[in-house]
């Protein structure tokens, strides 16, 4: 895992472009999400700060600096995160880097509690061309985790989604797939205050949920999966994806259509299908500071463990705040809901999180999380029933209450090294007590590494 990273940071080796002039530009392009302002056709230095600065943006056209404002699929975050990435050239490519990994070790509670040890992981290429009038980008994102999380799963107390060796997944989180997205997307200026883009994935990110968690600012000191995952931004890879967008001003609409089952188990592979699925998404960008969503679609068959069709709406609302030394405090809300059409049943996950800097090196971080879980007993389905029938109920609400501190610690080239740690408490529905105890936690601790700009 730390080679993948390392790898990453020898192949950004080279000089940084030169620094864009200070002097501005008169022609005038399309308006970027996030700012409300139109942005100079060959100039940054207006723009407010994106982490993609104007020595990194130096001579980019409008539609290019559009793509490279983009964080997961289509998806937009505030324009005054600083992304955290590297930005090199090869002739007349920008080359946009990213990477991150955790080491962790999770112990939680028993009796449904596990521990492990296991790497979350994730690398990206994006190469940007201007291509008319507007720009082309290409985008690679792959992933260890196959490798680097054993036995297809790790703890993680109250999640369910997708199976291992057959069986339901409860209790645990699945890995990645190695490969996270492969796409080629054209966006083009419409007038003087807009852009149209056009996307297409084998893998990647239709417009269906916020930016998800493993890209999202509010959770990158969290190496676990938020557990409203399959409610909220579980699309985040999914085949054969194919997205049409139009923006003007502050508001962005989107829609999709992609091949709706999620991922199996084979995560060395690339799975395949008919689109089958659909998607939209409106997006308004009220501030720099200040994105929100909302986004509906219906998934066909998305879970191998149950059939049917499910309706998905979410709604997210992010805000990020520059702060010292190119951190940023960082904050989301976040609401999903899925409607099983066959069975007629609502379920919903409500997220709130943050991670706050709170001098050049210390991350404080927190989540809160409210959901209804009704697959907890899927590896059982005689358990389930026997549940069921003594409760009379198909869902139970959980909350969990997360808080972790990270503190960077070294720094060699491009990579940014930390340590940290979080905890996550219960309270849940009282029926579910004889299964889970009456206090379950779980604890984990870990080496977080990340690929940033030179200082």
């Amino acid at each position: 895992m730390t080679a993948f990273i390392v790898g990453s940071t020898a192949a950004t080796g080279q000089d940084q472009p030169p620094a864009a002039p200070q002097h501005d530009h008169q022609q005038q392009g399309p308006t970027q999400p996030g700012t409300g302002q139109q942005a100079p056709q060959h100039n940054m230095s207006n723009m407010p700060p994106a982490g993609h600065s104007a020595m990194a943006h130096s001579g980019m056209n409008s539609a290019g600096m559009f793509l490279t404002n983009e964080t997961s699929g289509t998806a937009f975050q505030p324009a005054a995160w600083p992304m955290p990435m590297v930005m090199t050239r090869a002739g007349d490519w920008r080359l946009m880097w990213m990477a991150q990994a955790f080491i962790v070790d999770t112990q939680q509670s028993r009796p449904r509690g596990g521990d492990k040890s296991y790497s979350t992981n994730w690398g990206m290429l994006s190469a940007v061309h201007e291509l008319g009038n507007g720009s082309v980008m290409l985008r690679s994102m792959l992933s260890l985790e196959p490798a680097t999380i054993t036995e297809r799963r790790y703890p993680l107390l109250f999640q369910t989604g997708e199976t291992a060796y057959g069986v339901p997944l409860v209790d645990a989180q699945h890995p990645h797939d190695f490969v996270m997205e492969l796409s080629v997307q054209y966006a083009h200026p419409l007038g003087e205050k807009g852009t149209w883009n056009l996307y297409y994935a084998p893998v990647g990110d239709p417009a269906l949920g916020p930016v998800a968690y493993p890209h999202r600012a509010s959770a990158m000191e969290l190496p676990q999966a938020s557990l409203g995952h399959h409610w909220q931004d579980s699309t985040h890879i999914a085949n054969n994806v194919v997205t049409a967008g139009v923006s003007y001003g502050r508001v962005r609409l989107e829609a999709s259509g992609f091949y709706g089952r999620e991922p199996d188990e084979a995560r060395w592979n690339i799975d395949w299908g008919a689109i089958n699925s659909w998607s939209t998404r409106l997006s308004v960008f009220p501030s720099k500071n200040w994105t929100a969503q909302v986004s509906t679609g219906r998934l066909q068959d998305p879970e191998p463990a149950h059939s049917g069709d499910i309706l998905r709406t979410t709604a997210s609302v992010e805000y990020v705040r520059p702060a010292m030394d190119k951190n940023w405090w960082a904050t989301s809300f976040i609401w999903g809901q899925n409607y099983k059409l066959e069975e007629r049943r609502r379920t919903n996950a409500v997220l709130a999180e943050t991670v706050l800097p709170f001098s050049r090196k210390n991350f404080i971080t927190g989540r809160f999380e409210w959901s209804e879980r009704d697959e907890l007993f899927d590896y059982n389905p005689e358990l389930a029933a026997r549940v069921t029938r003594a409760t009379g109920q198909h869902a139970f609400y959980v909350v969990a209450y997360t808080a972790g501190y990270t503190r960077d610690i070294a720094r060699y080239r491009n990579l940014q090294a930390g340590v940290g740690a979080n905890a996550t408490a219960y309270t849940f529905d009282s029926a579910l007590k004889p299964f889970y105890g009456g206090h379950p936690w779980g604890v984990n601790v870990f080496i977080r590494f990340r690929l940033k700009p030179g200082a």
